[in-house]
C-alpha cells in the first residue's frame, strides 16, 4: 500500500505534469495580433472616502473615528470640590477647576502620597482624565489598595506612570508591588508566578514620548477589563499588558493620584470621568 506522503506526491507531481503540458501548448500556439480597446471613456470603480484612493463601494464601513472627548456612558467624578476626594490638606487642593497636588521646599513628600477616590472601587472600567505636570514625577493608581498599616494615603497597585521627563509616562507601573509591568511602547504578559515578558512592540517609545505635551495638558485613558489593562495617551497606545499572575494581581480597588518624593512639584487633574463596564 501506498503511505499517505505518496498518494499526495504523486498527486502533485500528477498536476504539476499537466500545468506543464498546458503552459507548453499554450506557448505553441501562433501568436496573434491584439485587438485595441474599443474607443469610449474608461469606466472607473467607484469608490467612496476612506483611505488612500478611497473604498469601493459594497464593502462595510470601517470603525468610528477616534474622538478624545467622547464622554457618552461615562460619569464625572471630580465637581470641582474635595467631596469624594480623600487626600493630605498640606499638600492637595481644588486649584482653578482642578484636583492640585503641591509640594515645596518648605513642605516636601517624605513618602508617596496619594489623593484617594472614595467613591468606590471599580472592577472593569474606563478611566478618562487631563493632566500637567511641571516637575518630578507623579501617576494615576488604579484596581490599588490603601496600606494604613505604612502610613496614612499610602497606596499599593497598578499605575498609569507620569513624569516631568517623560521617561515612564504611559507605562504601567505596579506601585510598591512588582514594580515596572509594560514600558511605554510595549505589550507584555504576565504568566502566573512569573515576570512580565514582551510580547508585541507596539510604537517606538520615543515616536510615543513626542505625543507627549510638555508643561501643557494631557489625555490620559485607562482601560481595566478583567485582567486586560491598556493606557492611551493623547489618543496614542501607549501600553497593554495582560496578567495571568492569579495571586499577584488585583481585579478591583482604589483609583488615586500621586505626589512623588523628591524636588518640589505641582501637579492638576481636571475633566476626570469613569465608566463602569
Amino acid at each position: 500500500m501506498f503511505s499517505e506522503s505518496s498518494k499526495l506526491g504523486g498527486s502533485i507531481l500528477g498536476t504539476a505534469a499537466l500545468t506543464a503540458a498546458s503552459i507548453w501548448m499554450f506557448a505553441a500556439k501562433p501568436a496573434q495580433a491584439q485587438q485595441p480597446p474599443p474607443a469610449g471613456p474608461q469606466v472607473q470603480p467607484l469608490r467612496v472616502p476612506g483611505g488612500p484612493g478611497g473604498r469601493r463601494l459594497g464593502l462595510p464601513p470601517g470603525p468610528d473615528p477616534l474622538v478624545l472627548d467622547d464622554h457618552a456612558g461615562f460619569e464625572s467624578i471630580f465637581d470641582g470640590t474635595m467631596n469624594k476626594w480623600d487626600g493630605d490638606s498640606n499638600f492637595w487642593r481644588v486649584e482653578n477647576g482642578s484636583l492640585t497636588g503641591e509640594s515645596t521646599r518648605e513642605k516636601p513628600v517624605t513618602r508617596n502620597t496619594f489623593l484617594i477616590w472614595r467613591g468606590g472601587e471599580p472592577a472593569n472600567f474606563e478611566l478618562k482624565l487631563e493632566y500637567r505636570i511641571n516637575s518630578t514625577n507623579s501617576g494615576v493608581q488604579y484596581r490599588s489598595v490603601e496600606l494604613t498599616d505604612v502610613g496614612k494615603w499610602v497606596m499599593k497597585g497598578y499605575q498609569a506612570d507620569i513624569d516631568f521627563q517623560n521617561t515612564f509616562t504611559g507605562q504601567l507601573y505596579e506601585e510598591r508591588g512588582r514594580g515596572f509591568l509594560a514600558m511605554r511602547g510595549q505589550a507584555t504578559l504576565i504568566e502566573d508566578g512569573k515576570k512580565a515578558r514582551v510580547i508585541s512592540n507596539l510604537k517606538n517609545s520615543d515616536d510615543l514620548k513626542g505625543a507627549v505635551r510638555i508643561n501643557d495638558w494631557n489625555a490620559l485613558h485607562i482601560i481595566a477589563r478583567g485582567n486586560v489593562l491598556i493606557h492611551i495617551l493623547n489618543g496614542q497606545l501607549t501600553s497593554v499588558t495582560i496578567d495571568d499572575d492569579v495571586k499577584n494581581r488585583a481585579m478591583s480597588g482604589l483609583i488615586g493620584f500621586q505626589i512623588h518624593v523628591g524636588a518640589p512639584m505641582k501637579v492638576e487633574f481636571r475633566n476626570i470621568w469613569l465608566k463602569k463596564l
